[in-house]
């Protein structure tokens, strides 16, 4: 018997039982034979504080974020990575010594890192981003974008004031357009991303006419059920490179499981599989 303690983690949320992170989780510590484990949780809101509290005291070592929690998150963390802040929303928490809590977004970081994978050659200089939607996946990909050398983000959002207010946050790089002009400035656009659940599994179909994309625009959807979403199969059909949004939910979980758990994964096709199960 050793008293070192096994460290667990885990995903709080509300809805969790869709979450495929614990799939995920579970493929890496079997593959790098990590005594660990990671858990699901549903949490109320009304709960949460109690339950951040309570977690390293059981011998937790972070957990994931996942809606609806990942904003109010923010009140009860120690300190913020300034990417967090930026967006201001967290969906990585670390547990520190005396239960402090240290909080972090990836989310930005899946993106960047799935595009690269699934698309090597594009390139963040070679033109303006199209981002549809306007919600808390899009302040993730907006900084990431940003952040990686793109000229202008063109925002549109069903209701434009949300995406004014992003534009206020992230300032001149960020041109706004109504929605019913989206489809017309597709053209424009050296990369399309849609960051709305638009296009998922029980959800209306992306409602954007895709009549300008051409095969020089590289197009991502975050909607990874169903995988290939009507978005992606019309843009393969016109020889865009498309990149899925499976990868992102890999790649932003990556530095978490680091943290963690000591070893950083890799994301290949048997991590794909098992994320898919």
């Amino acid at each position: 018997m050793t008293s070192t303690r096994i460290p667990l983690a885990g995903v709080i949320g509300s809805p969790i039982a869709h979450s495929r992170s614990p799939l995920l989780h579970a493929h890496w510590l079997r593959t790098y034979s990590i005594r660990g484990h990671y858990i699901p949780m549903d949490v109320d809101e009304n709960d949460l504080e109690r339950v951040l509290r309570t977690l390293p005291a059981m011998g937790f070592v972070g957990v994931n974020v996942t809606v609806p929690h990942k904003e109010r998150v923010m009140a009860f963390a120690d300190q913020i990575t300034d990417r967090a802040t930026l967006i201001g929303a967290a969906n990585t928490l670390i547990f520190r010594n005396a239960g402090s809590i240290f909080a972090d977004n990836t989310d930005g970081y899946g993106f960047i890192e799935n595009l690269r994978s699934g698309a090597p050659n594009w390139c963040a200089e070679a033109g303006p981003a199209l981002v549809l939607g306007a919600g808390g996946a899009s302040r993730a990909v907006i900084t990431a974008l940003i952040d990686a050398g793109v000229p202008e983000v063109i925002l549109s959002n069903r209701t434009r004031l949300r995406a004014e207010r992003l534009r206020e946050d992230f300032g001149h790089r960020i041109r706004v357009i109504d929605w019913v002009q989206a489809g017309s400035t597709v053209k424009e656009a050296a990369l399309l991303v849609n960051t709305t659940s638009l296009g998922m599994t029980g959800q209306p179909e992306l409602s954007v006419q895709l009549d300008g994309l051409h095969s020089g625009t590289v197009v991502t959807d975050l909607v990874y059920s169903p995988l290939q979403t009507n978005l992606l199969v019309a843009a393969r059909n016109v020889g865009c490179v498309t990149v899925d949004g499976l990868g992102m939910l890999l790649f932003q979980a990556v530095p978490g499981f680091e943290r963690w758990f000591g070893t950083r994964p890799e994301i290949d096709e048997a991590t794909r599989a098992a994320a898919l199960k």
